[in-house]
């Protein structure tokens, strides 16, 4: 998928002498130096054939260095015509020649040679020349194309065959020439390369890499346990976790979804966006994308764009609660009153307030995660302790730690896409944390591995909790915040996820699985001016676009693992039984049920194994522009 080096400005793809072709190599001892088996790094005898050339064509028409010598130059020293240039040259040449032996040498030129230009990087070597031109290895290279990279080595920028295909044709057939006078060809095989044209492949911009936001996580780790020399010296083989066609359905969908959001909410300036996907039982990112223009080596969002993740914090501030049975369980009434605090330091306290402004009384915990009331997480939150909640944030895997202040656990807490992943991969993994990887295994040129990446498992948060807290994410998507992305996906799919918006627009969130991926979307623009979308109209939609295009592994409908089923009244929170009208299924974790009966319940609460009733839906008033008519979320742009 693509070559990863300390430097941009050159690119190479290492190959064995074993591995380059006969005719290859010996074309190029017959152009470049027909003597390179017999002199000691300095051909006296060429340089007196080149000098004679030139004399008698009154102009260079042919150099005298040694392949020895040309790899001294391009390793070693500079483009500078000098004496005192040319005798360190030679000199060097015959050190490299007394300490190596001709393969060696040989080798080493055949992946130092430069053979073009591609904008800002630097083409070296007939591997990579091979696939830059050619777009095929080496061992798939005709005789024509065989001779077009031997001619190349004159001259890459003069007899660059993309700008200069005629004179390109007339080097190589040059070349066929002399690979048929020594017998590396015959007549009826150079006929027939001369009659072919030049077969290069489509011309590739930038980097040459497919996925440069991928490949810049790749190279990011990598750092952890190799050096940056070893990248090039070495030829690493490395092997990631890349799902091609997963991220070449992101990328489509995200660049899709955002012209048409751009068209339709009118931000502020140019909406951008990244997605991760993740597979959450391993921790292996599947796709990534850094940007609107996935092709453009630049600035990689999906690491590198650290912003406010507003209510994306919820699901952990709840889960830290869900931890202690005793205390909180999905049917604990929370307030959603009007809330204020004093803050040191600041002359106006901090009151929280809902998206459009009203209150809810006492909503039971699920409710006020699935529509994401802030007063009635903001006093949860309180409760427990901001040290508690930064405490999980690291047990789930994220090392940035959060600004202790309140309005952290409403989302004033900054992180970057792929670190919202890691944050939700244990939760999205039944709280089993996988630290997020994109490299499988690596191994040398002779393709002996030299480290695997294991799989690092380990339970770092409630199993239980974590259950409940998906199921309270289900809700999100079946009622709350989030209940428009069932128009996207199957009739019978069951998801999970989670709604994130900041302060006046600027970002747009959305942090949501299924059975086999989680996905994490961001839009937002550069300079945090407003995208003018909430998590609902802006991030959730591509979310739903990718998720779709994937195909959907639905999660299991039933309660979580580990938890008994309760009716619960959803007034009270209390038992209830089939004469409660306004009963809900709730899973609970055993011994943490409530006690009390319901007014409407007439004995003991019903207790079920296996609940399959529906959910009866809370009536709450939806925020004034958070969501538009159904017929808006179907248009879809795919």
């Amino acid at each position: 998928i693509g070559g990863i080096y300390p430097t941009r400005a050159e690119d190479r793809s290492l190959v064995r002498l074993a591995e380059v072709p006969r005719q290859l190599t010996e074309a190029l001892i017959a152009v470049e130096d027909s003597r390179f088996h017999d002199h000691h790094g300095v051909d006296p005898f060429g340089i007196l054939r080149a000098a004679w050339s030139n004399l008698v064509a009154g102009r260079v028409v042919q150099g005298g260095s040694t392949l020895t010598q040309q790899l001294v130059k391009n390793l070693f020293l500079s483009q500078e015509r000098s004496l005192q240039r040319k005798l360190n040259e030679a000199f060097m040449a015959g050190l490299l020649e007394l300490h190596y032996g001709k393969d060696q040498i040989l080798e080493t030129y055949l992946n130092e040679v430069y053979l073009g230009q591609d904008g800002g990087r630097a083409i070296h070597g007939f591997g990579l020349g091979a696939e830059f031109y050619f777009g095929r290895p080496l061992n798939e290279l005709r005789n024509e194309h065989i001779a077009l990279l031997v001619g190349l080595v004159k001259g890459p920028s003069y007899y660059n065959p993309r700008r200069n295909p005629e004179r390109a044709k007339v080097r190589r057939d040059v070349v066929l020439a002399v690979m048929e006078r020594e017998g590396l060809i015959d007549a009826d095989e150079a006929r027939r390369a001369r009659a072919a044209p030049l077969g290069l492949s489509e011309a590739r911009n930038g980097s040459g890499n497919r996925y440069p936001a991928f490949l810049d996580l790749v190279r990011r780790q990598l750092k952890r346990d190799y050096r940056e020399a070893d990248l090039t010296s070495e030829g690493l083989r490395i092997f990631t976790t890349l799902d091609p066609l997963l991220q070449t359905k992101a990328e489509a969908r995200l660049t899709r979804r955002l012209g048409y959001l751009q068209k339709r909410h009118k931000a502020d300036g140019p909406l951008e966006g990244a997605v991760v996907v993740v597979r959450p039982e391993t921790g292996e990112v599947q796709a990534l994308v850094g940007g609107r223009d996935a092709r453009f080596d630049g600035l990689n969002r999906a690491m590198d764009a650290v912003r406010p993740i507003g209510s994306l914090i919820k699901p952990v501030v709840y889960l830290r609660a869900l931890e202690d049975p005793a205390s909180y369980t999905l049917a604990t009434p929370l307030d959603d009153g009007p809330f204020s605090l004093r803050i040191a330091g600041n002359a106006e306290p901090w009151t929280p307030k809902n998206y459009d402004g009203t209150y809810h009384g006492k909503p039971l915990l699920i409710d006020a995660l699935a529509h994401s009331y802030n007063p009635a997480s903001a006093r949860l939150g309180m409760a427990l302790g901001l040290d508690q909640v930064h405490a999980t944030i690291r047990r789930l895997g994220v090392e940035r730690a959060p600004p202790m202040v309140p309005a952290m656990l409403l989302g004033a807490y900054n992180l970057s896409p792929f670190e919202v992943a890691q944050l939700y991969q244990p939760i999205a993994a039944n709280g089993f944390r996988a630290p997020l990887r994109a490299i499988r295994e690596v191994m040398n040129m002779d393709r002996q591995p030299l480290a695997r990446y294991a799989l690092r498992i380990e339970s770092t948060v409630d199993t239980q909790a974590v259950g409940l807290v998906g199921f309270a994410m289900r809700e999100v998507v079946e009622s709350g915040t989030a209940r428009f992305l069932k128009q996207m996906l199957p009739a019978d799919a069951v998801v999970a996820g989670k709604t994130g918006t900041t302060d006046d627009l600027r970002d747009s969130w959305f942090a949501g699985f299924d059975a086999s991926r989680l996905i994490v979307v961001w839009l937002g623009v550069d300079d945090n001016r407003s995208a003018n979308l909430t998590g609902a109209s802006g991030a959730m939609l591509v979310w739903g676009d990718v998720m779709r295009a994937a195909g959907v592994a639905s999660l299991p409908a039933g309660m979580p693992m580990g938890t008994s089923a309760l009716r619960i009244d959803r007034s009270s929170g209390l038992r209830a039984d089939a004469g409660c009208s306004a009963a809900i299924a709730l899973p609970f974790i055993p011994g943490s049920e409530p006690r009390g009966l319901a007014g409407c319940a007439s004995g003991g609460g019903e207790s079920q194994s296996a609940p399959d009733a529906a959910i009866p839906k809370p009536q709450t008033e939806k925020p004034a522009s958070a969501w538009e008519s159904p017929l808006e979320w179907l248009l879809n742009p795919n």
